[in-house]
């Protein structure tokens, strides 16, 4: 069973910066690509950011490119999400998730475990 524990969330302006962490266990960690989703009140999940198994291929949602950067570190079985010049509307609970392969999916379905979430509220 693999566990995700995402932390890093909270209150912040806009404008401001959010720094995600998302800590995996197990030892398979570098084999699987790995996400981060949101989901606002009443709004579907939605993939933000994906990164292959290796870190050298990246995804980003229209909305986060320029502002958002996901990365890896996997000896320490952690992926982060930078996020710059915050807006209003990247107010979300933002979730972790692992792939369930070693290359980039934009689909919730390509995903096999999630971590619980961590609340980011990004204030006008």
């Amino acid at each position: 069973q693999v566990q995700l524990v995402a932390s890093g969330g909270g209150l912040v302006q806009a404008g401001g910066s959010l720094r995600l962490s998302c800590a995996a266990s197990g030892r398979t960690f570098s084999t699987y690509a790995m996400g981060w989703f949101r989901q606002a009140p009443g709004k579907e999940r939605q993939l933000v950011a994906s990164i292959n198994r290796s870190g050298d291929h990246t995804y980003y949602t229209d909305s986060v490119k320029g502002r958002f950067t996901i990365s890896r570190d996997n000896p320490k079985n952690t992926v982060y999400l930078q996020m710059n010049s915050l807006k209003p509307e990247d107010t979300a609970v933002y979730y972790c998730a692992r792939g369930s392969g070693s290359g980039i999916s934009s689909s919730p379905y390509g995903y096999d475990y999630w971590g619980r979430g961590t609340q980011v509220t990004v204030s006008s």
